[in-house]
């Protein structure tokens, strides 16, 4: 009959062999796991995923690649790609997170002009959605809060990178967005005007002569200032608007009482094909 203290001290020998086995098994395991290939693998997935246009598939191998390996060398770039999947992806909060977190973790970078540059283009409007075409939208009545963070974005890029080569892009988008601030702020004037709501109507369009100059909108804005003055009386205040408006912009003057423009003063338009000289 085997003893207590017999089966006790095969028990404990099983135990310990069972042990040995275990923690060799998990090393091997442990050494069988290479970071750097699996962030790599998670990369080219991404990569492909980003290159056929399906985003959500790149957003999902992006998020777990700086999520799971944050310090291997594809860490950096997954995050730059995955601010555009974002954007391309129409996920304009998202885009704009992963860039400030980039420009705020890497603030010596040279990719750090990109990241503000998709923070631009996160908020930049989608004129040609064919949603706006289908119902004729009108896209100067919309509210200019993504058109202002676009415009700041440009903006605070353009100040640190200004020779960036994302630099010419972001100088001619923030062109039209100042156009499309302009028109919007007009679009606001004319609320007021057909509300004989006169004195906001001519803060208003002040405002864009002040602001926008340089813009379509500006005359637009004279027009409107012209009009709530003599609808308040102000004549002094008219009779000056008229003045920078013939200035300016005679043919559209002439309209509200000021002299016709001579041939000789107007600005000669382009030459057609049918006009040029044989």
């Amino acid at each position: 009959m085997i003893s207590m203290s017999r089966l006790l001290s095969s028990m404990l020998v099983v135990a310990v062999l069972l042990s040995s086995a275990g923690c060799t098994l998990f090393d091997r395991e442990e050494r069988s796991v290479d970071p750097a290939a699996n962030a790599r693998q998670l990369y080219e997935k991404a990569e492909r995923a980003l290159e056929t246009g399906n985003f959500r598939t790149a957003i999902s191998n992006y998020e777990t690649l700086t999520a799971v390996y944050p310090f291997s060398e594809y860490s950096k770039q997954a995050q730059l790609d995955l601010m555009y999947a974002y954007w391309q992806n129409d996920e304009p909060e998202s885009a704009e997170s992963i860039a400030d977190q980039f420009i705020l973790e890497n603030p010596t970078h040279p990719r750090v002009d990109y990241a503000m540059y998709v923070k631009g283009l996160a908020w930049f409007p989608e004129e040609n959605n064919p949603v706006n075409a289908l119902f004729r939208v009108d896209l100067t009545k919309r509210p200019p809060g993504e058109l202002i963070r676009s415009f700041n974005a440009f903006s605070q890029m353009l100040q640190r990178y200004p020779e960036s080569p994302y630099a010419e892009d972001a100088r001619q988008r923030m062109v039209y967005l100042r156009n499309r601030l302009a028109a919007y702020e007009i679009h606001v004037a004319d609320y007021y005007v057909r509300r004989s709501a006169y004195v906001a109507a001519a803060n208003r369009a002040r405002y864009v002569v002040q602001t926008y100059q340089e813009t379509p909108s500006v005359v637009d804005a004279l027009q409107i200032m012209l009009r709530a003055y003599r609808e308040l009386g102000l004549r002094e205040l008219a009779e000056d608007t008229l003045r920078v408006l013939a200035e300016n912009y005679p043919d559209k003057a002439y309209a509200w009482g000021g002299r016709r423009p001579s041939v000789a003063s107007r600005e000669p338009g382009p030459v057609s094909r049918a006009e040029s000289p044989k």
